[in-house]
């Protein structure tokens, strides 16, 4: 390469280099704000107390807000004050990390967004010092931005979602690639439960202590035969027909960037359905929720649940719809499976508890029943039910086992939860316990 060419090529980098440092956030944009005063007064999702931050753009506004006692998450709400429903919760920037009382988010001069605790260690941040940034906002559909002086963004909250998609967000390829489900509704921090994009689908997965790989509990549910790998999933929003009132929620999949792979319906709400969301609850159901800003009273409607009488799957279908342990049947938990046969179901009915690999084990039996894996896998065959008992045994992830006595096939499974009533009295799950 000449000489000049090199000289060209090094102008242009430290032009460029010199133009990010020098681009500054104009001090009347910059601020910092502490999590202090008095809590807000309007109904939350999970209980959670909060504090207004003083970015919104109806009807999304950020908040300091809790549902433990001084652990607090900054998080994006959706719903206005106005209205008599409850203000839900679509993202969080420092799910696993909380915050005390006096906490401070802060946006400065170097472009960078801080959340830090009181002694001035940050816990959080979008890593934008320096790169660029003049500007901060809060847009229309929920998307947090942090931009340069040509409106281009160098960080958004849409690459980091944390268990929701709003309208127009995207999962992708060499970016986000799934959601995560809160633990539970009072520990916002990533819980078992994940909606993921894959190369030939989406599938839902349940993480299981102690098991390497989680566990698909949607099968092909959401699967598709792709000419090549997917490259993106978007969550959309649009009129039904052109004449039409209703609107339809919509996954939208992608493959080679350009070219359209299917899609999912996901909801079709009687009215405009922009205002909307998709989330993984902290349960392991797929739910979309729909806000309408016309009303004051019972402005949210659930538009979808893929775990439903109505949805794609069964309720019964739901790893945990009966807790650790349970028997469902027509959407309800009916009995509580025993050694000494089936009782009353209560929160109370736990599986059995394997605290060593070493030693003896018993089973006990649940007729005429089905596993939420079992459906997606046939198992082993041809296996007795005894070969079937010692394999389980002889694993330390084994919960217990599916035995279909008419093609004699065996799956082993790492954890039972809600086993669902079925119509073959000869499918049946045998439950470990300590012998």
């Amino acid at each position: 390469m000449a000489t000049s060419s090199i000289i060209l090529i090094c102008s242009l980098l430290c032009l460029s280099a010199a133009s990010l440092s020098h681009a500054v956030v104009p001090d009347s944009q910059t601020f910092k704000y502490v999590n202090e005063g008095e809590f807000g007064d309007y109904a939350t999702e999970y209980g959670a107390t909060y504090r207004v931050l003083p970015i919104a753009s109806s009807p999304f506004q950020l908040f300091f807000y809790n549902t433990t006692p001084n652990a607090y998450r900054l998080g994006l709400r959706m719903g206005t004050t106005r209205s008599e429903s409850t203000l839900r919760w679509v993202w969080d920037a420092n799910r696993n990390a909380p915050v005390s009382e006096n906490a401070t988010l802060s946006f400065g001069r170097d472009g960078n967004l801080v959340l830090a605790n009181p002694d001035g260690r940050a816990v959080w941040s979008t890593a934008t010092a320096n790169k660029g940034v003049v500007g901060f906002r809060l847009l229309p559909n929920g998307n947090i931005v942090l931009h340069d002086s040509k409106g281009r963004f160098v960080w958004q909250s849409f690459d980091h979602p944390t268990d929701t998609l709003l309208v127009g967000q995207t999962l992708r390829s060499g970016g986000p690639t799934k959601l995560v489900s809160r633990t539970s509704a009072s520990d916002p921090s990533e819980g078992p439960y994940s909606f993921v994009m894959e190369p030939t689908g989406l599938s839902l997965y349940l993480a299981v202590p102690g098991v390497k790989n989680p566990v698909s509990y949607s099968g092909d549910t959401y699967r598709i035969t792709p000419g090549s790998p997917l490259t993106s999933v978007a969550f959309t929003s649009a009129p039904e027909t052109d004449e039409a009132y209703a609107y339809e929620l919509k996954l939208e999949l992608t493959e080679n960037k350009t070219f359209s792979a299917g899609s999912f319906f996901v909801g079709r709400p009687k009215y405009n359905a922009t205002l909307s969301f998709l989330r993984i609850e902290s349960d392991g159901n797929l739910k979309s929720y729909t806000f309408y800003d016309k009303v004051d009273y019972r402005a949210w409607e659930t538009a979808f649940a893929t775990f439903a009488s109505d949805g794609r799957l069964s309720g019964c279908s739901l790893p945990a719809k009966c807790g650790s342990l349970g028997v469902c049947e027509e959407e309800m938990c009916v009995a509580c499976p025993r050694p000494q046969g089936l009782l009353g179901w209560s929160k109370a009915c736990q599986a059995p508890k394997i605290s060593s690999c070493a030693g003896r084990f018993d089973y006990y039996r649940v007729e005429g029943v089905e596993h939420f894996l079992s459906a997606w896998n046939e198992g082993e065959g041809r296996v007795t039910v005894t070969g079937c008992r010692d394999k389980c045994s002889k694993d330390c992830k084994c919960a217990g086992f599916v035995y279909k006595q008419e093609s004699s096939r065996c799956l082993l499974v790492p954890v039972i939860g809600t086993l669902a009533k079925g119509e073959n009295a000869a499918h049946s799950v045998y439950i470990k316990v300590p012998k």
